[in-house]
């Protein structure tokens, strides 16, 4: 829950930093641009920094032992054979390669809501005339 509030948190200062650089309002798909393009930047350092600790600081068991955490928060017996095959198809480059796109298209999407919502709650109360 947390991580993707900061994910949408990410858009949102994009879109602020942004507005008081430039010094006028944006449109909320101007924002959303600006918030989409914050979440590609935020998917590219985390998935750096996840490949780095996988497989440079051999960091499988650690992996595991979180995705079977998350797995028994959501009701999921983790001691299934096939949750099981399931689990080590992910640490395969393949599998890894999967779950970053989805990781990455789950960042851009809520990015990109964060500064659209960014966008929408910033404006002036009265425009400038």
């Amino acid at each position: 829950m947390i991580p993707l509030l900061g994910i949408v948190l990410t858009g949102s200062l994009a879109v602020y930093f942004y507005r008081r650089e430039i010094g006028f309002v944006l449109s909320a798909a101007l924002a959303a641009r600006v918030g989409g393009a914050a979440g590609v930047v935020t998917f590219a350092i985390n998935a750096i920094l996840l490949t780095l600790r996988i497989f440079v600081f051999h960091g499988q068991q650690e992996y595991i032992d979180f995705l079977t955490q998350v797995a028994h928060s959501a009701g999921v017996n983790a001691a299934d054979a096939d949750f099981q095959s399931i689990l080590h198809s992910l640490l395969t480059p393949s599998g890894l390669a999967t779950s970053l796109f989805f990781w990455m298209i789950l960042s851009v999407v809520l990015a990109s809501a964060g500064g659209a919502l960014a966008s929408i709650f910033l404006r002036p109360s009265k425009p400038r005339i």
